[in-house]
């Protein structure tokens, strides 16, 4: 089975982990949108991708041998300390690097796959870093819709985000020393082998994640939206266990699917996966995915003693389940 999942941080590594339990078949399309920690300053420094979210990944769809474990382990470890490198992952540092060297961020992930062993696949959703910026309610004492910018901002924010556009920022050329550097703000452009993932693959995963700042913003890629639109591939969207707080405090899980309709309006979804003890009104959820024309499945994924973590096993399980509900195709790697 050729396995497409899409999102960023915590919810795609979740996602991945579960997947890999039935292929070797993953790709992994990544936001690149971060703008905070040890990516935020990669990014303002160097003007590269945020690498946070993409290290996650490639950690997550490591080989388990003793020497891709060793590896996801050193890619995921963070210097303390007070001085220049503090905060900093080892993985986002090499990745900044390969990216430099190498030219090509696509390239530079498809090394650093082959290093941790990595059998699929880990892109970006754009080769170009990109920034959110969020309609948001409840921040003025008149009611009025205030528009906040950032990937960090979103996400922490005390109001209530209504909805969400998407930016390509490219720095000019500077002229000289001391000049200053203005970003062109142009429309998101979508990498072209993710592009070419999701139209090729037989499942597609949206979720679960941070929703306004990890999970919509494949939708609003304008060639990523298209190609979810019209790929055959079985389209199953994997819902938080909890809302969090800033970017869907206060949402029922179909609030989720409701937003997901308001931003993608043409995309039709196969199945939603929702941890049964999370959902207070299973008919509601129901509802909701059937006028998205898909069916709801609720079973209990979340993982013990662990508060918003999925249980991989559990979810794998799940998914196995509303594959093959939905019929999907079952390629050679299907376990």
């Amino acid at each position: 089975m050729r396995a497409v999942a899409l999102g960023g941080g915590h919810g795609l590594h979740a996602t991945l982990t579960a997947l890999r339990r039935l292929t070797d078949d993953v790709t992994a399309v990544v936001t690149v949108a971060d703008d905070g920690g040890s990516s935020g300053r990669l990014r303002r420094e160097l003007g590269l991708l945020p690498p946070g979210d993409l290290r996650k990944a490639l950690a997550a769809l490591a080989a388990t041998d003793d020497g891709g474990a060793r590896w996801a382990e050193v890619f995921q470890h963070r210097f303390g300390g007070s001085g220049a490198l503090t905060g900093h992952a080892v993985g986002n540092l090499l990745l900044a690097g390969l990216f430099e060297v190498l030219g090509d961020p696509v390239a530079g992930l498809d090394e650093a796959a082959r290093l941790l062993g990595v059998s699929g696949r880990v892109l970006p959703m754009s080769a170009d870093p990109l920034d959110i910026e969020a309609e948001v309610t409840g921040l003025e004492p008149d009611g009025a819709v205030s528009r906040i910018r950032g990937q960090v901002a979103v996400a922490s924010t005390p109001g209530q985000v209504r909805r969400i556009t998407l930016h390509s920022v490219v720095r000019a050329e500077q002229a000289g020393p001391g000049d200053e550097v203005t970003p062109a703000v142009t429309p998101p452009r979508a990498c072209r082998e993710a592009v070419e993932a999701v139209l090729a693959a037989d499942a597609v995963f949206l979720g679960p994640g941070s929703w306004f700042t990890s999970v919509l913003p494949h939708l609003l890629v304008p060639e990523l939206h298209d190609a979810l639109v019209k790929t055959a591939a079985t389209k199953i969207v994997i819902l938080n266990l909890v809302p969090q707080p800033g970017e869907t405090a206060g949402f029922s899980p179909e609030q989720h699917l409701d937003v997901l309709f308001q931003h993608a309006p043409r995309l039709g979804v196969d199945a939603v996966i929702a941890d049964s003890d999370s959902v207070p009104t299973p008919a509601r959820l129901h509802s909701a995915a059937a006028a998205l024309g898909g069916r709801a499945h609720l079973a209990p994924i979340a993982a013990a003693g662990a508060v918003g973590r999925h249980d991989p096993d559990a979810l794998a399980g799940c998914v196995r389940d509303a594959l093959d509900v939905t019929g999907a195709k079952e390629g050679p790697s299907w376990r």
